[in-house]
């Protein structure tokens, strides 16, 4: 499952905004898009599907979401100055591949023989500078799903995007640490939802042979056998060299950007019940959306990571074995809901479920903000290929009809609130894992470029003011509280935390992991309690200050954070540095920087902070 994001700590983040800056920022011109990873913290999404999935609400990754994203929006407004943008268009080759060629080729032949491609290939680059013609930063959007890292990871990480950030904001802020120093570089989603960067295709990890079929399954071990793998010699390897070449591509595209974005700003927005839209098909005809459902196909995974209960992908007939478990547990679908999302087999009627709450939302954001001959279109989940491209036009053409020309269409992806993803009508039909998960039934495409057109026309008129706000989202009380409960943590006898347990070796190359571990506790708390602004940091000694310099912290690449939990609260934390080529020879050493939960009788928990030390080693080259 995606870790995506959701409409009540939108309404949060706009409440707190409000309350800080007045009617500055609004539901109208502030949009909240996931980045997106598969490596992240859960549990800060409502609805009881994620809920689920998360093993329960988590109130203080929720808190610290909302924190870190007012933080970041704080600090903007701080040092916002006047400056220019400048955008640029160009194709990233050799970084992704379409993951269900098959739905893709249900669309129309007349549709596909205008695209050279099964894939979107065109970055579009935002470049920010200041009236000097400094750099302040950029953001870019291209359409690739964040799955170089696999299912098998356990990693907090940004995955390729991330990387691509990462290397860029590195670059440009020379002397800072990762996540430090005043250049932004966003790499954000577009229409991912059938395009993988697991460029070498599905093949079956027993046998070595192909199984890019309809079904992608294997002839022994079926679906669960059929995995794409990167270009690299492992996921961290695959992460890189697809990152580096966004990056690449992205520090070209910014260099070379000489295209001023100016023109009047303008935003709007609503909140649709996208249960129940109805689409006209055309002058005679009307179409609906449904409450929303997942499909079989939706448990089967994708090659990127597949499900594991060997149900496979295009299945458009349910199983009685599955089902009768379903009506045990959760009662039966309503005749109306399996006719809706026919030919989708319903696996799970999430839309007629509301029990503790509602397993997914009904209400859901629309919203295009436009700079200039540039309109952003906040998509509220992970749109095809074609479903993209069918919304860019409509769009670009409902300005075009009012009088404005030659608008360039963003589709930013993973907006505001998750809906899972959205196929084309065509696509849906053959109910692969993207279109069991269109979760409105087969016309959610329709729905949504009715509604974005409506925005369009709304901004081309001026007439932004008449439009309805729609119905506000629901706020849940009493969430699911997390399985796993907080325990005290505790040290081994003779020992506290941050002790060290294993000490590096004395003496290490470059191209070497060194590696210290100490006695740890529970990572959560450090989301309760922000004494420290890292887990660790790598370390060296300057002779000429006698001190010691920082030189990496957790989010630096080269860095790995590993908890080990043991029984009864006991755990350690290991460290490893992954010494790159880069590394100048002397002396190092590593810290960790942590919290514990300490409960004394009749007395409330408490989180308190610590930190340890390694010895000092060195480090030569070869």
């Amino acid at each position: 499952m995606d870790s995506e994001k959701s409409s009540e700590w939108r309404s949060d983040v706009l409440n707190r905004l409000q309350s800080k800056y007045g009617s500055l920022y609004r539901r109208d011109n502030v949009i909240l898009s996931g980045t997106h990873t598969h490596s992240g913290p859960a549990g800060y999404f409502q609805y009881t599907v994620f809920v689920i999935a998360s093993e329960g609400f988590s109130n203080r990754t929720f808190q610290h979401m909302v924190t870190g994203i007012l933080k970041s929006i704080d600090i903007a407004h701080t040092n916002m100055k006047p400056g220019k943008i400048f955008i640029n268009k160009g194709n990233v080759d050799g970084v992704q591949i379409n993951r269900s060629p098959y739905s893709y080729l249900q669309n129309p032949q007349s549709e596909r023989a205008r695209y050279s491609s099964n894939t979107d290939k065109e970055m579009v680059v935002l470049k920010m500078v200041d009236l000097n013609g400094d750099d302040l930063g950029l953001i870019s959007w291209f359409a690739i799903h964040p799955v170089s890292m696999n299912n098998s990871n356990h990693l907090v990480n940004s995955d390729n995007v991330g990387y691509a950030s990462y290397l860029l904001e590195q670059e440009k802020n020379k002397g800072y640490l990762p996540g430090q120093g005043p250049f932004v570089a966003a790499f954000a989603s577009s229409n991912l939802g059938d395009v993988s960067p697991n460029i070498l295709g599905p093949r079956c990890i027993n046998t070595g042979e192909s199984c890019d079929n309809a079904n992608s399954t294997c002839p022994i071990g079926g679906s669960n056998m059929c995995i794409a793998k990167g270009p690299g010699q492992d996921m961290f390897d695959s992460t890189q060299i697809i990152g580096r070449a966004m990056y690449q591509r992205a520090k070209e595209l910014y260099a070379s950007a000489s295209q001023e974005v100016t023109g009047p700003l303008a935003s709007a927005h609503q909140w649709v019940d996208m249960t129940n839209v109805t689409i006209w098909l055309n002058s005679t005809h009307t179409a609906k959306t449904c409450k929303p459902a997942l499909g079989y196909s939706f448990a089967a995974g994708t090659i990127d990571g597949v499900g594991g209960l060997n149900f496979t992908q295009g299945k458009t007939e349910g199983d009685p074995f599955w089902d009768t478990i379903r009506d045990q547990i959760l009662g039966k679908p309503s005749e109306e809901i399996k006719e809706c999302h026919r030919p989708k087999p319903i696996l799970l009627h999430t839309g007629e479920l509301s029990k503790p709450h509602p397993w997914h939302p009904d209400i859901v954001d629309v919203q295009i903000i436009t700079l200039g001959s540039l309109a952003i279109t906040a998509i509220p989940g992970e749109f095809t290929t074609m479903s993209g491209r069918r919304l860019r036009e409509a769009v670009q053409a409902e300005f075009a009809s009012h009088g404005v020309q030659n608008m360039t269409v963003v589709i930013s992806g993973l907006c505001n609130v998750y809906t899972h993803y959205i196929t084309t009508y065509e696509e849906y039909q053959a109910q692969r894992y993207e279109a069991a998960s269109t979760i409105y039934g087969p016309h959610t495409l329709s729905a949504y470029i009715q509604l974005f057109r409506n925005l369009a026309k709304a901004i081309a008129t001026d007439t932004v003011a008449n439009l309805s706000r729609g119905p506000e989202p629901p706020f849940f009380q009493q969430l699911i509280v997390p399985l796993i409960p907080n325990i005290v943590d505790r040290a081994p006898i003779g020992r506290t935390f941050g002790d060290v347990l294993q000490p590096a070796k004395p003496e290490y190359r470059v191209g070497e992991v060194a590696e210290v571990t100490f006695v740890g506790a529970n990572p959560k708390n450090s989301a309760q309690n922000e004494t420290h602004q890292t887990f660790l940091t790598v370390e060296k000694y300057e002779a000429t200050s006698t001190s010691w310099q920082i030189v990496c912290n957790d989010a630096s690449w080269e860095t790995r954070f590993y908890w080990h939990k043991g029984l009864l609260g006991l755990s350690n934390a290991t460290v490893e540095w992954h010494i790159p080529d880069t590394a100048q020879p002397g002396i190092y050493r590593i810290r960790y920087f942590g919290h514990n939960r300490k409960q004394d009788i009749l007395k409330p928990a408490v989180i308190l902070s610590f930190e340890g030390t390694s010895p000092a080693f060195e480090v030569v080259t070869t």
